[in-house]
């Protein structure tokens, strides 16, 4: 077995037709692009397009594999080679919303092993939504239900951005996470932008749950700014199932994320004075600067109310989570620079994880390098993000 790295939300924008799939992400964000853009440019190894059940998504696929670009794996998913060798497996996922038990919404990842699965969940969920061609359609069923099917049709259930205070489980929704989902047919909890495992480990009834780090990319650039190393015999859906529920030796073995202070959501922020805020009462009801009621309560604000543990508390197979910036938030490195990187080092997983702070200084400058092994470190000050303004680094 070896480590592969894995990124499971990534959308698409746009159908080749240039037709909308995902109406926030990117007009770049279509099949072929993803594909490429992962393989050859950011070296993730495994993706998960999470609009796979749009019917032309699912119709683009089949003509690839036809025309030999993909090529379906007898593990499940597909394989696709870029230049240079470079490859890369595609899981094939859906993004359904669903209500919550007493109001509020939730995103939830579906993911199914091959085409012909997807089609089938997706015909099943065509009659559910009012548009089945978009993606993140709120769908006429429970969170159970939607689970119940997502089981017997053998695939995975995952909940997305767990704790984001827009479409999430316990971010608006319920206090628990078993007030939602059947925690036995659960595959994972990705933490999103704005958390990590120590907050999340706060949660007693998460401790048998694999956590996930994913990107929910709404542009080419944004892929891979959260990711996971797997350990597999080998890249597909199976194996990376067998992962996520830690069987046979096979296990999610690191995950690596942004600062949660860097997450456009970690803090509570007041709309009415623009500000993020520090403190706010336990109930978060108005601002502590200008008494203002409009607030978008953080992630760390609602996991600090709700939680039922005081500190986190680690189970034995919980991964190390790596505080990861991505290139483009660093300070002076723009596309131009980032393009001198890859062009040198091929791809950013090498920049982030193999090149050393000289090889780089050669390339980009001295300040440059020496920014990027601090961020690899966790050194790089931070002002913090809230109400869906991101954090940035402190120049």
């Amino acid at each position: 077995m070896r480590a592969y790295f894995l990124d499971l939300h990534i959308h698409i924008g746009r159908t080749r037709e240039g037709a909308p799939v995902k109406i926030t992400a990117g007009r770049d964000l279509t099949f072929f692009e993803i594909i490429r853009e992962a393989a050859e440019r950011k070296g993730i190894e495994i993706i998960g397009i999470i609009d796979a059940h749009s019917p032309p998504v699912l119709d683009e696929m089949e003509d690839y594999v036809r025309q030999g670009v993909l090529t379906a794996l007898p593990g499940g998913g597909y394989g696709y080679e870029g230049r240079h060798g470079r490859r890369t497996t595609l899981l094939l996922g859906a993004e359904v919303e669903t209500s919550g038990p007493s109001g509020g919404a939730a995103h939830f990842g579906i993911w199914m092993r091959d085409i012909a699965a997807m089609r089938e969940f997706a015909g099943w969920l065509g009659t559910k939504v009012r548009n089945p061609v978009l993606s993140s359609q709120r769908a006429r069923v429970s969170s159970f239900e939607l689970q119940q099917v997502c089981t017997e049709l053998e695939g995975m259930f995952i909940i997305n951005h767990a704790f984001t205070p827009h479409k999430s489980v316990l971010g608006n929704c319920v206090p628990r996470l078993s007030d939602m989902v059947d925690l036995r047919h659960l595959t994972a909890l990705e933490l999103g932008l704005s958390a990590d495992s120590d907050m999340a480990d706060r949660f007693s009834e998460l401790a048998g749950v694999t956590f996930v780090s994913n990107s929910d990319a709404h542009s080419l650039g944004k892929i891979g700014r959260e990711y996971n190393q797997v350990l597999l015999e080998e890249p597909s859906f199976d194996e990376v199932k067998r992962a996520l529920l830690r069987q046979d030796g096979r296990a999610v073995i690191a995950n690596y994320g942004l600062e949660p202070k860097l997450g456009k959501y970690h803090r509570t922020f007041c709309l009415s004075c623009d500000a993020v805020l520090d403190l706010v009462d336990v109930e978060g009801r108005s601002c502590s600067f200008c008494a203002g009621t409009k607030l978008v309560r953080g992630v760390f604000d609602r996991i600090r109310m709700i939680a039922d543990r005081e500190e986190p508390l680690h189970p034995q197979h919980r991964p190390p989570y790596h505080y990861q910036i991505p290139l483009d938030f660093i300070p002076k490195v723009g596309k131009r620079t980032i393009d001198k990187l890859l062009d040198h080092f091929g791809t950013e997983m090498n920049v982030l994880h193999e090149a050393e702070e000289e090889q780089i200084a050669d390339v980009v400058g001295a300040k440059i390098a020496h920014d990027i092994v601090r961020a690899r470190a966790g050194l790089l000050p931070i002002a913090v993000g809230g109400g869906g303004i991101y954090g940035r680094i402190i120049t």
